[in-house]
């Protein structure tokens, strides 16, 4: 594996060559490269000045260099970049602004990694140094190369060359916090903490929870293993590290659990495997706190911390920050705990018979299951009241007031959070839902997505929990759901101690932020169907290409839940990323109409782009036992 390092005085020769190397692999004539030739020169005495790095294999071959180029007190950078291309250009005003003035590799190994390599340790070094405005002057032949990296078009820069910006940042100060700066294992005991509040949801064979325990690929910005239930494809584990540079070395133990919910338990079973996982002083991520993971962590379990996980509770919660004031642009939709069946039957007539929307609701469930939203004309057409309980899970039901829908923008909105372990909150985000008949289906974050007028009062009042929570001596992750209503104001409906589709959404945003500069929209969607039950290199193929596909667009493409595509009814849940809502929604689209031809015809996905490399990225360690990995018969 190539690894960076700082060019050494009496390599400006053979490094100049390189750069000539690299820049006439776009076919210029020797004319063209003659011209370039004193521009593109380096010198032994200003490799230090202009920050030259270059990437080099384990046996000392040279494979490419950049600069990354501040200007002198009085002046301007030098440079400009691209890999095989590069001119000079003045700097632009305003801010800390650097120039990454030379990006060129070997042309013998262009698209193996190694421009990523160096663009990425650019940004790293440029956030290091300060910088808030990095400019790049591209070949354009290389316009495509930094458009993939996420890189922004702009206006400017000299002629025949494509100007792109970007603005280096650190990985987000909470997602530091969250797991210490440092890579997490993740536990994907999604059934599992399920299963202890007998949620409704839960199949027998707990396949869509255990499909659901992919995110943990996602816990954290960069995982140092993942636990997970069910085997996974190595080539989803492959492409994903490469999109969030993971790095070698994430260790996978899979197929744990397939048809129980005890993750957890499934580990402690093992003892050199609980030894790896937990022995290790790594902070261990799950999705939520059980008392078989609170073993396996070491951790004193205290189930009272869960209780807010009830609906009711949670509705109490609310009503308790409410009474003390603060929160003018917050309402309480109005709650009835129906001790029976014929309670709740008579409290739906009473509401449908003066034209009122109830929402009926479960104690506990996740992603809306036991969530039902019935108009009075519902109600009519199902037969009655008690002919609509009937079609609902069974156990306690509480009765809600319908808020309305507000005229124009979102409805359905989240604050994301967590408690740390000596008691301090920490908030992450809002984002914007997308939710059908009361069940989840995916969200989307990033800047400007929450409109401003909700966003001071959701964030002031998501804080608000935290404290809450973090006084009742809940750790960990944490969420609060609103609906908006006609008015502008916003109704809190529930609180999630877990992890979340959109907590994993802000984390991919943290770390696309760090790899690729500020500003990342991302998207997940909770499921794309698929017309056809995929095996795995189909489904690798397909991956790569839309990958590619959106790379090509500047967008970023995610298999967030890949297991899904080898259940009866196939299908993926998938992320997305974009720098607008334009190219998010395009991305989107690319993705649906990708999983359409793949159900058309699974053995070809024409039409999305040359096929992109993925050997050799997201190391891969794993138990070979058919115990930990499960049989692979699709």
């Amino acid at each position: 594996m190539a690894k960076v390092r700082a060019a050494r005085h009496g390599e400006a020769r053979a490094l100049t060559a390189l750069v000539m190397r690299s820049k006439a692999y776009w076919g210029y004539d020797a004319e063209f490269l003659a011209g370039c030739a004193p521009e593109l020169a380096l010198r032994d005495g200003e490799l230090a000045a202009r920050r030259v790095v270059v990437a080099e294999n384990p046996g000392g071959r040279v494979l490419g260099l950049a600069s990354l180029e501040l200007p002198e007190p009085g002046g301007d950078a030098r440079g400009a970049s691209a890999p095989g291309g590069a001119a000079p250009g003045g700097a632009a005003p305003g801010g800390v602004v650097a120039r990454l003035g030379l990006l060129f590799v070997e042309p013998s190994v262009i698209g193996r990694g190694i421009g990523r390599l160096l663009y990425r340790d650019a940004l790293r070094r440029a956030v290091a140094l300060g910088v808030r405005r990095l400019l790049i002057d591209s070949d354009p032949y290389a316009a495509g190369f930094y458009r993939a990296m996420g890189a922004v078009a702009s206006a400017g820069g000299p002629a025949g060359l494509v100007r792109f910006e970007v603005a280096p940042v650190p990985l987000a100060g909470w997602a530091r916090a969250w797991t210490g700066g440092v890579p997490a294992v993740h536990v994907g005991n999604v059934a599992e903490f399920n299963a202890q509040f007998a949620d409704a949801s839960l199949d027998r064979a707990y396949r869509t929870a255990h499909d659901y325990a992919c995110l943990a690929a996602f816990y954290s910005p960069r995982p140092a293993a993942l636990v997970l239930p069910r085997p996974v494809p190595p080539g989803w584990i492959r492409l994903v590290g490469r999109q969030l540079d993971w790095g070698p070395g994430v260790e996978v133990h899979d197929g744990l659990a397939e048809h129980a919910p005890g993750l957890s338990e499934a580990v402690l079973a093992r003892p050199a495997l609980a030894a790896r996982v937990a022995g290790r002083g790594l902070p261990l991520v799950p999705w939520g706190r059980t008392r078989p993971y609170g073993r396996l962590a070491g951790l004193e379990w205290r189930p009272r911390e869960l209780r807010y996980e009830s609906k009711s509770a949670a509705h109490a919660l609310f009503a308790g920050i409410l009474a003390r004031g603060g929160h003018p642009g917050i309402t309480l939709p109005a709650q009835w705990r129906a001790a029976t069946r014929r309670a709740a039957a008579r409290l739906l007539a009473e509401r449908a018979r003066a034209g009122r929307a109830t929402v009926l609701k479960s104690e506990y469930g996740v992603g809306g299951s036991g969530t039902t939203v019935l108009t009075s004309e519902r109600v009519r057409a199902a037969g009655g009241a008690r002919a609509v309980l009937r079609g609902l899970p069974r156990g306690p039901l509480l009765v809600e007031e319908y808020v309305p829908d507000p005229a124009h923008g979102p409805r359905d909105l989240t604050y994301d959070g967590f408690v740390t372990g000596d008691g301090r909150p920490y908030e992450v985000g809002a984002a914007v839902m997308e939710v059908a008949e009361g069940a989840y289906r995916g969200a989307t974050v990033g800047p400007g997505v929450v409109p401003a007028a909700l966003a001071g009062p959701l964030r002031a009042f998501g804080a608000a929990v935290g404290r809450e929570l973090a006084g009742s001596g809940y750790r960990g992750w944490f969420d609060v759901d609103f609906v908006a209503d006609g008015a502008g104001r916003l109704a809190p409906t529930e609180v999630n101690l877990r992890l979340t589709g959109p907590s994993a959404a802000f984390m991919v945003a943290a770390r696309l932020d760090e790899l690729r500069g500020a500003g990342h929209l991302v998207r997940i969607v909770d499921r794309v169907e698929l017309g056809a039950r995929l095996p795995e290199a189909p489904l690798d193929q397909l991956c790569a290409e839309l990958a590619a596909a959106c790379a090509a667009a500047g967008a970023v493409f995610l298999p967030a839940i890949v297991t899904g595509a080898f259940d009866p009814a196939p299908w993926l849940g998938v992320m997305v990323a974009a720098r607008d809502a334009a190219g998010l929604e395009a991305a989107e689209a690319l993705v649906r109409a990708g999983a359409r031809a793949a159900g058309a015809d699974f053995g070809g996905f024409g039409g999305f782009g040359d096929r992109a490399d993925f050997t050799g990225a997201g190391g891969r360690q794993s138990s070979k036992s058919k115990g930990e990995r499960g049989a692979r018969s699709r």
